[in-house]
């Protein structure tokens, strides 16, 4: 198996898939051909190799006992976090050129890479909460236009709420998500882990 994985880590990568070895790797398979777009698409370099390291990482983290509910998402997760360690590098942090008013390669970059660390912590955030609170806070910011303020009445007869209780939940995990991507972007300042 590649880098060290164990046969037995990817067996159960595979029984995660389907309990039909079949369907489960025609399922490893496209999991893999949707990592390796993801890598080509953003431009990273090797992403056939790229797109086995975050499948690798997630039958470690499954051989280590972590329940994954969607496997896509967590795959997509670990692959944004390969994605920020390879973009990651010296010429991220290069001065702008003196005198002009062009933006420096290097400062374009590390917006991209900040952006992109905030939307993967809070993909992660989001993943960890339970279904109905990760419904209720999707649902809440759905809309941005004239049609949220229907969009909210609607969610609320739906969970029973009043508004108010609705706004209250909302905030609460609004507050908790932001603490989340804190704490996960405070992580990603420290040497990279290997999920």
């Amino acid at each position: 198996m590649r880098n060290g994985l164990s046969q037995e880590a990817f067996g159960r990568l595979l029984d995660h898939l389907d309990t039909d070895r079949g369907r489960a790797g025609e399922r490893y398979e496209d999991l893999r051909r949707m990592l390796v777009s993801f890598f080509e698409w953003r431009g990273a370099p090797f992403p056939d190799e790229h797109a086995d390291e975050a499948l690798d990482r997630v039958a470690r983290k499954i051989a280590e006992g972590l329940e994954i509910r969607n496997i896509g998402s967590y795959c997509y997760a670990v692959a944004r976090l390969i994605l920020l360690e390879t973009l990651k590098g010296p010429d991220r942090w290069r001065a702008p050129m003196v005198g002009t008013d062009v933006v420096a390669p290097a400062d374009v970059a590390g917006e991209a890479l900040d952006k992109e660390a905030r939307l993967a912590c809070l993909d992660g955030c989001l993943s960890g909460l339970p279904e109905e609170s990760r419904s209720l806070i999707l649902g809440y910011y759905r809309d941005d236009t004239r049609g949220r303020i229907e969009g909210r009445r609607a969610l609320a007869e739906r969970l029973g709420l009043r508004a108010e209780a609705l706004a209250n939940r909302a905030q609460r995990l609004r507050d908790k998500l932001e603490r989340c991507v804190a704490a996960c972007l405070g992580d990603m300042n420290t040497p990279p882990r290997h999920y």
